[in-house]
């Protein structure tokens, strides 16, 4: 069965598009890297949107701290930019939050590596001592 899209799914395509660019284009602060947006989810009533974000090549904590603080203070600045774009009555309020997801996918793509490896050295290890 094809999936229904709601006029928020619409609106957070559209906006995780929009954000991609202005924040590239137009937040100047030297504090901010290369940021991903991962995923947009507007509320039903349009009146609240959840920014996803990872930071390319950041793992620090502290400057991922203050990389969302940059964020968070120029959501309006940002909302302001997006309602030139985007045609709607009202912007939703931007929240900006970091994503770990890829962060975790990360982590635990390395586990499993090094639990394969580990078992590969285990099982060639026994298969030398049977010789």
């Amino acid at each position: 069965m094809a999936r229904e899209f709601h006029r928020a799914d619409r609106v957070a395509d559209a906006m995780r598009r929009e954000l991609a660019q202005l924040i590239q284009k137009e937040v100047r602060d030297p504090r901010l890297g290369m940021v991903n947006i991962n995923d947009v989810e507007v509320s039903r009533d349009l009146t609240v949107a959840k920014v996803f974000v990872t930071f390319v090549g950041e793992d620090d904590r502290s400057q991922i701290n203050t990389s969302m603080e940059v964020l968070n203070k120029a959501a309006g600045f940002l909302r302001r930019l997006l309602a030139h774009s985007i045609q709607m009555r009202a912007i939703p309020r931007l929240q900006f939050h970091y994503d770990e997801t890829s962060v975790r996918g990360q982590a635990l793509s390395a586990l499993i590596d090094k639990a394969v490896s580990s078992d590969r050295e285990h099982q060639d290890n026994s298969d030398s001592k049977e010789d």
